[in-house]
């Protein structure tokens, strides 16, 4: 039987990984209502750290033995020049690595630089092992083609060490240009939605719709102001922000969300959980710090919007909270439709917010009548190439989409990123919502 330290190194950070994960579910069982609320809060995300990293030494070994051991037996290999690029690669690992801890140890008003450069390298690194991974497969798959899988020869050894050579000239190229396209301000894309039984007084009612912000180490306040802003600038009936507004607690960040106590839609500003604020674990007091904003938190629960032509003229808006409350046994929360919809009949218009397109899904299954529905949480994959795995795993991916005869279902891009300050694929966005009575 082989031994641990018998175990090549990808084996053992498997395992590592694997340790991790179980003590996140011994944690999550057993530990949740004994631990106090801010040790609980440090404790799981150390633990989601932890196991990040884990995963993570599997593709950095990887990274090493294809950036740096190919080419330890080459002429080059005693250069100065080869010395510094081993120190690079190094730093470069180190630093997408450290990504994770800067939730514990590096969240404030702005953004730290380390930050900024720990989550640009985490975004790099995704890219490299794409293209390492992607380039290793064509070329195993051209020497079983040509017949050549047991010759070694200049031909070969030449393709091997082009291969990376290859990946890191379009990894940088990738970068710059995901950082170029998330550094630029929320494109505002305007849509108009027909909604069946909105009262004609409330035709070309104007909601702006606002997910995935993610104040935390790399998003601030200037990035927030500027959204407030913009939002400002369209001049919004209600405002809608559809979850992942923080990744961190409300204490530490509190500065940083300031500008939006300017939102002043004259029907309200609401608010709905996405999965990050649950990972926060501090979500009554962002409820507290958002209602001082006057933003409204809707939490399994609904509220009439009047037309301000006439008093016997509403909609209702309803908010469920995000299902991940329930994976991670938030206390006194999870997605509770029917308590959301309490006096929320088919006789009047419904819209509801839900961050995460699944639980769309599951809403349209009980409720059918619902006519629109507001969410986000893809963020339309963010970046190539996890753009494949967030389309495969959403049932709405991003955009409009009509369900059945009276509904729709509308999926914002985000209008910031989550942690990696690029975007590849996809673009940021505030969306305008223009709701027509039929």
């Amino acid at each position: 039987m082989i031994s641990f330290k018998q175990l090549p190194l990808e084996a053992k950070a498997a395992v590592a990984a694997g340790v991790v994960f179980f003590s996140m579910m011994l944690s999550r069982s057993y530990l949740a209502e004994k631990l106090d609320l801010g040790t609980w809060r440090w404790l799981l995300r150390l633990q989601m750290a932890l196991f990040a990293n884990a995963l993570m030494l599997i593709g950095s070994l990887h990274v090493w033995r294809s950036t740096v051991t190919t080419f330890s037996r080459s002429s080059a290999a005693s250069s100065f020049c080869f010395v510094l690029w081993k120190i690079a690669v190094f730093m470069f690992l180190a630093l997408a690595h450290s990504s994770f801890f800067t939730l514990l140890f590096l969240v404030a008003e702005e953004p730290y630089f380390f930050s900024l450069a720990a989550y640009t390298c985490l975004g790099a690194y995704i890219i490299l092992i794409f293209f390492l991974f992607t380039l290793g497969s064509v070329e195993q798959a051209y020497k079983f083609l040509a017949g050549r899988g047991a010759k070694a020869g200049t031909g070969n050894k030449n393709r091997t060490a082009m291969k990376p050579v290859l990946a890191v000239m379009l990894t940088v190229v990738l970068t710059v240009v995901g950082l170029l396209n998330a550094s630029r301000p929320p494109t505002v894309n305007s849509v108009e939605v027909p909604v069946h039984k909105l009262p004609s007084t409330m035709n070309n009612l104007k909601v702006v719709l606002l997910s995935d912000i993610h104040l935390g180490p790399t998003v601030g306040k200037t990035k927030l102001a500027m959204i407030v802003r913009m939002v400002k600038a369209l001049k919004p009936d209600i405002t809608v922000i559809v979850g992942d507004l923080t990744d961190s607690e409300a204490e530490i960040i509190r500065p940083a969300v300031e500008p939006l106590g300017e939102l002043n839609s004259p029907l309200g500003t609401y608010f709905v959980t996405g999965n990050h604020e649950y990972y926060t674990s501090d979500v009554s007091n962002w409820f507290e710090l958002l209602k001082s904003f006057n933003i409204q938190p809707l939490h399994n629960e609904n509220v009439k919007i009047v037309s301000p032509k006439s008093t016997d003229d509403w909609f209702c808006l309803a908010g469920v909270d995000d299902i991940e409350a329930d994976v991670l046994r938030y206390s006194g929360h999870g997605m509770d439709l029917k308590k959301a919809l309490r006096d929320c009949s088919s006789e009047h218009a419904i819209v509801l917010l839900a961050h995460q397109p699944i639980a769309a899904k599951w809403a349209l299954q009980e409720r059918p009548d619902i006519n629109l529905i507001l969410s986000g949480h893809t963020h339309g994959g963010q970046m190539f190439p996890l753009n494949a795995g967030a389309y495969f795993l959403n049932p709405f991916f991003v955009g409009l989409y009509k369900v059945g005869q009276n509904t729709f279902v509308y999926v914002s891009p985000g209008t910031m990123y989550f942690g990696i300050p690029m975007r590849l694929g996809s673009r940021a966005e505030i969306t305008e919502i223009i709701l027509r009575s039929p």
